[in-house]
């Protein structure tokens, strides 16, 4: 008998947080490596989980991505992407962030996240992970790239 299975598609939508942590009027990137997207610029960030604040999310997500502990964290837009070649639907929650320190990303995921590099929000690399993208069309420009710091 056939395998008639269809790939393993989530049946509803899945709530994302990315992280736009800024310093010295850059945005931290990662290029993402074995995930959906992967080949692509994103930002660090994952899957919100149950009972769990964005904020808090945010905070979890850079560490164990990045080992950088934010300080200041803002509330940004969202962004609604289906990525139908994957069989995925993403709402992505956004937060600007400030991190505690000048110490630099480090890769601790390497089986996601091949390098992280500090990008001008004006000139982003190409190709982005698609919430990203979306993000960046709707001419959004984080707040504390013109705040002072904390």
């Amino acid at each position: 008998m056939a395998n008639t299975a269809q790939p393993s598609r989530s049946p509803q939508p899945q709530v994302g947080v990315g992280v736009l942590i800024i310093r010295d009027g850059r945005i931290l990137l990662g290029k993402r490596a074995g995930s959906h997207g992967a080949g692509t610029w994103a930002l660090a960030g994952g899957h919100l989980e149950f009972g769990e604040s964005v904020e808090a999310c945010a905070r979890r997500e850079v560490l164990e991505e990045t080992g950088l502990t934010l300080a200041r964290v803002l509330p940004a837009p969202y962004t609604n992407d289906v990525m139908a070649d994957e069989g995925k639907h993403y709402v992505t929650c956004f937060v600007e962030a400030s991190v505690v320190d000048d110490a630099p990303p480090r890769i601790l995921e390497p089986g996601k996240c091949l390098a992280w590099e500090w990008f001008r929000w004006s000139k982003l690399p190409e190709p982005l992970f698609l919430p990203v993208k979306t993000l960046a069309s709707t001419g959004f420009v984080p707040a504390l790239l013109s705040a002072p710091a904390p």
